[in-house]
């Protein structure tokens, strides 16, 4: 559940961050169903009174680009996997007149960011959040240089840091006391944009807070400046042997292996778990092919090696497995639960 303060505090902490003025105009391509199309390409310039070009599907490149053109969009609101398949379309011409491209809901990863700038002359900002804080918490935003004083408003890799009005902690999740910087550790959210709860749901709302402060589950550090990076999702782990194992972190590995001599932009694998009788559980990478072909996963098990990732960390070669395309929610995040269900029907593991 969403008040309106909750809503109006987020669209006021980002009123601060960026200098919008009357002649901006965003294009819209979230669903108003969930939180960050609601509140940021929905209210944000309806209550700042600039202007907003909707399109009803994020991934119709060349609309959006048309559209952009057209109306000489300077405020662009996505995820990173709308984004990636903007930067393959549509022309620099097109993003002329962008002054923010903003990012959220999943990882920006490195190749992305810089591919989108390299063509367009902008650096994406990337934010974080959840429904549930809606949905800003965090924000990367650009830096001030006036003359002799330059103030850094983003990292590469980094969310930023709190937007005005929230606060953030890193803990040990289980004993809740605070992480020292550069230490991993859960993040925890506090502020006017926190939710009233779950409707109907008092015992699932108490579980996600903790004496006021909401339960992220993401797992994150802070720097000596206070930005804040993301490391991986407390529910994406899998437990092998007993040693937790971030999947985000096979991800990205694995994708740098794959990336060689390709667009390493593009998401090529995601990586999931399944139950395994000897260990608990086993790693499962679903792969989309390149122009090549099938991979060579042995080349790839044996990169992973050589890049010094633990023993446990490197997924069996048979456990590699080609799909035709990595599946997302109309929000432009992973879908686990259907990555899942690919994942345990391609080990022929029955869901019952």
């Amino acid at each position: 559940m969403l008040t309106h303060h909750n809503i109006m505090s987020n669209v006021e902490g980002m009123q601060q961050i960026f200098d919008i003025a009357r002649d901006d105009r965003m294009i819209g391509v979230l669903p108003f169903f969930h939180s960050f199309g609601f509140t940021a390409t929905l209210w944000l310039p309806l209550t700042n009174g600039f202007a907003a070009i909707y399109h009803t599907t994020p991934l119709a490149a060349r609309a959006i680009g048309n559209l952009c053109q057209k109306y000489r969009v300077t405020f662009l609101l996505a995820t990173p996997t709308f984004l990636q398949a903007w930067v393959k379309v549509c022309t620099k011409e097109q993003f002329a007149a962008v002054r923010y491209a903003v990012v959220g809901a999943e990882k920006l990863k490195k190749p992305l960011a810089d591919a989108f700038q390299e063509k367009y002359g902008v650096e994406p900002l990337e934010g974080y959040g959840a429904t549930e804080l809606s949905p800003a918490a965090t924000m990367s935003m650009p830096d001030v240089d006036e003359p002799g004083n330059l103030q850094v408003g983003h990292k590469p890799g980094s969310i930023g840091q709190p937007i005005p009005g929230v606060a953030a902690r890193i803990v040990d999740p289980e004993t809740f006391a605070d992480r020292e910087v550069g230490e991993e550790g859960l993040l925890l959210i506090r502020g006017a944009n926190v939710m009233k709860g779950y409707l109907g749901e008092p015992e699932r709302t108490a579980e996600v807070m903790h004496d006021g402060w909401y339960i992220t589950g993401d797992i994150a550090k802070f720097d000596a400046d206070g930005f804040i990076t993301l490391t991986d999702r407390l529910s994406r782990f899998a437990k092998i042997a007993g040693e937790m194992v971030p999947l985000g972190a096979v991800e990205d590995a694995i994708q740098t292996a794959l990336g060689s001599g390709e667009d390493s932009a593009d998401q090529r694998c995601v990586v999931t778990s399944v139950p395994d009788h000897d260990r608990g559980e086993k790693l499962v990478v679903l792969y989309v092919q390149g122009d090549g072909g099938p991979i060579d996963t042995a080349a790839i098990v044996e990169r992973l090696g050589q890049a010094g990732l633990p023993n446990l960390w490197i997924p069996h070669r048979e456990s590699f497995h080609a799909i035709e395309a990595i599946p997302v929610l109309g929000t432009g995040k992973l879908d686990l639960r259907q990555i899942k269900e690919m994942a345990l029907a391609a080990q022929g593991i029955g869901q019952g």
